[in-house]
């Protein structure tokens, strides 16, 4: 139970932004935090990462799906340390709170614009998942060979 309840309140603070960047953001566009740096900017992806494999939300809400299903069962049936219980958790806030997206609105809301380092928006779903991959990576690579031996 605890891991779900994390979930939901990792998906609410996505949700929230994600609110937010909806009754205001969407009027005003684009609102410069460091100017030509990071900027705070409305976008509708219907996409997935960098805007590819636009308008096939039905892969996408599988993917999510199946991803959030397995990690709560491996969760649930696995010994996993805190790096890999961390890193599956995010992934799977994050994969929920973009499908929440896909299923209600058809696009997932992207607003984190970030102009020195790509041409790419993003979201806070969308960090979760980034950082939860590399989590689980670290976990993977460092910790699950050394459980296996033991």
């Amino acid at each position: 139970m605890a891991y779900e309840l994390i979930i939901v309140l990792l998906i609410g603070i996505d949700q929230l932004s994600k609110l937010w960047a909806l009754d205001y953001l969407k009027e005003i566009g684009s609102i410069p935090v460091i100017q030509n740096v990071f900027h705070l900017t409305y976008v509708e992806n219907r996409g997935a990462a960098f805007g590819m494999l636009q308008n096939n939300q039905t892969i996408f809400i599988i993917v999510a799906l199946a991803a959030s299903t397995y990690g709560l069962y491996y969760l649930h049936t696995k010994k996993v340390n805190l790096i890999g219980k961390c890193g599956i958790l995010l992934i799977i806030a994050g994969a929920i709170g973009n499908l929440i997206d896909r299923i209600r609105l058809g696009f997932v809301v992207d607003y984190f614009d970030f102009r020195v380092i790509w041409e790419y928006i993003f979201n806070i779903a969308d960090v979760f998942v980034v950082v939860g991959t590399i989590l689980l990576c670290v976990y993977i690579i460092f910790y699950e060979d050394k459980k296996e031996k033991r």
